[in-house]
């Protein structure tokens, strides 16, 4: 649990860096997976959209990070834009489960 106690740039270090470290985290390895595997349970056209969907993404969280630094913490980042990426993060695991799945049957 975090303290109330922190000041709100510190809060924001202890709590946000770290959750846009992941979502860059698992969006790179959801390009990978996407850019290198031929995902047959999708058509090309849906694993293209979800490939473009991580990219644009990725440029977002790129893009808040680099906001985040750039003003040492002092500016966060709206639990709307949030949402979406974590969608996303579900989505592309929900993929990757999926697909380890159907590889190991065969």
């Amino acid at each position: 649990m975090f303290s109330s106690d922190l000041p709100e740039p510190d809060l924001l270090k202890t709590v946000l860096l770290p959750l846009l470290e992941d979502f860059q985290y698992w969006f790179g390895r959801s390009r990978s997976l996407l850019e290198s595997e031929e995902i047959t349970f999708l058509s090309q056209d849906q694993q293209a959209d979800l490939l473009a969907r991580v990219c644009q993404a990725q440029q977002e969280v790129m893009a808040a990070q680099a906001l985040f630094n750039a003003t040492d913490g002092q500016v966060g980042v709206e639990t709307a834009a949030l949402m979406p990426w974590h969608q996303l993060v579900t989505e592309c695991w929900q993929v990757g489960m999926r697909l380890r799945t159907e590889k190991s049957r065969s």
